[in-house]
């Protein structure tokens, strides 16, 4: 009996490490697809629509609502962990280095953990864990500044993505909550949905110059179709899955590999190179994170 367990939690450390992979590299497609022309809104509302009508699909169109409570934690799932998120990361992408997005993105599970300390009781950070994070925010200074106190799209981007980071643990606060009532896929769903909507705003106050000659192109196409169907369909569902079977904690270990990741695809598809500052700072974000998160202290029953 013990030895089946054993093999099924084998498989959803590996189902974490597949989703790591996947958004690991998707960095890259969205890159492709802000050269092409498309801004960073639109890339969110086309994956994230491309997401949403397929699991409409196979629901079943189902619609349910939750009640105001429940529905306004929808909300904040589908702000934080879609709109917000998304066009904070997509537009860094398109100031800066991917590699610096990525490690910069890569420190949620350390803004989770002080979002979980502030709203849950049964949260707890050791003295060991603090002094991780304080670690890993020396770090992101040391990236952001890498070319030195020199204002512009290069430090923009590195706060943006910094703000990626922090909009996640509020997604996760909220997932923390739905996922006592509510299936993976339910959820997934509903915060597809309020990311589209809180993002047409926004998508309707832009200047689109974005040709239909562009969208035909298959680099353009091809690149949507994997973001929404693998990066944000398959990714979001079998992430919550792995999450359940697994831990919140156990499962964001696997977000430390992430800037690894992207930092080889980047040096490999785009040639990025970056200073020896950065090359530290990245050292000291991923030392501080992973320690962040070894001492934390278990959770309380």
């Amino acid at each position: 009996m013990n030895q089946v367990k054993n093999k099924s939690g084998f498989w959803y450390h590996v189902a974490a490490f597949a989703m790591i992979l996947v958004w690991g590299v998707s960095f890259l497609n969205t890159r492709v697809l802000l050269d092409s022309g498309l801004t960073p809104t639109e890339i969110f509302v086309a994956r994230f629509t491309i997401a949403y009508l397929s699991l409409l699909v196979i629901s079943g169109f189902k619609v349910k609502y939750t009640g105001w409570r429940d529905e306004l934690l929808f909300v904040v799932c589908g702000i934080a962990g879609g709109s917000a998120y998304f066009i904070a990361e997509n537009t860094a992408l398109k100031m800066t280095l991917i590699s610096d997005v990525a490690v910069l993105v890569s420190t949620a599970p350390l803004t989770t953990a002080l979002m979980g300390a502030i709203f849950y009781r049964d949260e707890r950070i050791s003295l060991l864990s603090c002094v991780g994070m304080i670690i890993a925010f020396v770090g992101s200074v040391m990236l952001a500044l890498k070319h030195g106190l020199v204002w512009g799209d290069s430090i923009v981007g590195d706060m943006l993505a910094v703000l990626a980071a922090v909009v996640w643990a509020f997604y996760s606060m909220a997932l923390k909550k739905l996922n006592r009532t509510y299936t993976t896929l339910f959820i997934t769903r509903k915060l597809f949905f309020y990311g589209i909507l809180s993002a047409l705003p926004l998508l309707a106050m832009e200047d689109s110059q974005v040709q239909w000659e562009t969208i035909k192109r298959p680099e353009v196409w091809g690149n949507l179709l994997y973001l929404g169907l693998v990066c944000s369909m398959a990714a979001y569902f079998i992430w919550g899955i792995t999450v359940k079977r697994i831990g919140a904690v156990r499962a964001s270990n696997y977000f430390y590999l992430s800037p690894i990741i992207s930092m080889i695809a980047a040096a490999i598809w785009f040639g990025e190179r970056t200073t020896a500052i950065a090359y530290v700072g990245c050292v000291l974000i991923l030392t501080g994170v992973v320690m962040a998160e070894k001492f934390k202290r278990k959770q309380v029953a």
